[in-house]
């Protein structure tokens, strides 16, 4: 059997699994129907909507995806108690936000509360256990079992908490409050409007991305920072871990190189194919920390382009450079709304199918337009051939981004991977 079988198997047991657990939700759930509906809406599992692993540039073998029905009830107070062991009035289907047919709610609501249960696989046992929020829009308060676990404020980026502690065998409670003002906080909010009018659309509050459980070790891969050098034929490979100093090895086709956490290990790519639209090629690349008899205490799955985007001249003209030649860059503005899901697309195989016609149209390149996009959109990017300028998401009222902190530490926090040391 493949690796691809294997875990095709995998994710049908987890669904399943899933679906015994919550059989009265999934029964009594039902969609709702927007102006338009999408060719897609008709092939959204209910029982697990969006099943892929959400993190193509860092993936693992052992996850576990917690989209679907979860219970969802509407909140007064920004000070209510959490309804700890109760349950809510609706449900909602999870990653599609309130505002969306697809999450069954379909209403402008600014504060209310999300809940379900989920049990913790045997097999993890010893391990850290992980909560990752694909994107919570746009403040997410935590809660595991009546205990707090973190707050989070920002409505496009991913973020994550370690639970271990919180967790037990048997059944787990997992709440969150959500409370989103749109345009009234002064954060990054795009072409959100609580009223769509002009170049205004309808908000996206609450959970819009998948929401999944990762067990890991206690010395673990926290992210990888990898950048590709064509100049010189090399990419060099960090490996951030909550641990300095740790063993890694990094395996590519052309060989296995070893190294530190923490600390960049280049790499020379011999003959390395370049990265272009037109021949969107990529590398894969595993990356292990080893304990102390050599064996992997974490190992995760990337890839990576070799590419180089640069500004040169022609002429004494500025221009735009791909791998040191000059390239026009011709493409739409795409603002990433979809009239069934708002800010999620209704299933992968949508996302897919944007960016293959936007190449088909004879585009090399989209304008996100201040929104930004789930991991899965970009990777399909990557793999398709599709260059991405990307916009930050604008607080829209001046006022709001200088009077208010929200926008400059959102919009920090977005650009800093792309910032130079």
């Amino acid at each position: 059997m493949t690796k691809e079988k294997i875990k095709a198997v995998r994710m049908l047991a987890i669904c399943c699994v899933l679906t015994f657990l919550c059989p009265e939700l999934h029964a009594q759930f039902k969609t709702k129907e927007a102006p338009i509906m999408t060719k897609w809406a008709k092939n959204v599992h209910i029982e697990k909507p969006h099943p892929e692993y959400p993190r193509p540039q860092m993936t693992r073998n052992e996850w576990m995806n917690l989209n679907g029905v979860w219970e969802f009830q509407r909140s007064a107070d920004l000070n209510e108690k959490p309804p700890f062991g109760k349950k809510l009035t609706e449900n909602i289907l999870v990653p599609f936000p309130v505002e969306s047919a697809l999450s069954g709610i379909m209403e402008q609501l600014d504060k209310f509360w999300y809940r379900r249960t989920f049990e913790i696989p045997s097999k993890w046992k010893g391990k850290k256990i992980l909560i990752h929020f694909g994107a919570v829009d746009y403040e997410a308060e935590v809660f595991i079992n009546e205990k707090k676990i973190g707050l989070h404020k920002g409505g496009y980026l991913p973020f994550s908490f370690d639970i271990t502690d919180a967790v037990t065998n048997g059944k787990n409670e997992l709440i969150v409050r959500v409370y989103d003002p749109t345009d009234k906080g002064g954060q990054p909010r795009g072409k959100q409007d609580s009223i769509q009018k002009g170049i205004m659309y309808t908000p996206t509050s609450g959970i819009w991305q998948t929401v999944w459980l990762e067990p890991v070790s206690e010395t673990h891969i926290e992210d990888l920072k990898i950048v590709p050098d064509i100049d010189k034929k090399e990419v060099e490979v960090t490996v951030l871990s909550n641990t300095k100093n740790a063993k890694v090895l990094v395996e590519l086709k052309s060989g296995k190189f070893q190294g530190k956490t923490n600390s960049p290990i280049k790499i020379k790519i011999p003959n390395p194919k370049f990265w272009s639209p037109q021949n969107p090629y990529l590398y894969d690349i595993n990356v292990s920390i080893l304990g102390n008899d050599g064996k992997p205490t974490d190992k995760v799955n990337s890839y990576f382009g070799m590419r180089k985007i640069s500004v040169g001249e022609i002429n004494g003209v500025k221009r735009l450079f791909v791998n040191n030649e000059p390239v026009f860059m011709n493409g739409p503005l795409d603002q990433g709304f979809w009239p069934d899901g708002i800010y999620t697309a209704p299933t992968d195989e949508a996302l897919r199918f944007d960016i293959e016609e936007t190449i088909k149209m004879g585009f090399n390149f989209t304008r996100k337009h201040i929104k930004v996009e789930p991991a899965r959109w970009y990777y399909w990017c990557d793999k398709l051939g599709l260059m991405v300028w990307q916009d930050a998401p604008p607080a829209i009222h001046i006022e709001a981004v200088t009077k208010m902190s929200p926008f400059r530490k959102s919009t920090k926090r977005l650009l800093k991977p792309n910032l130079q040391e």
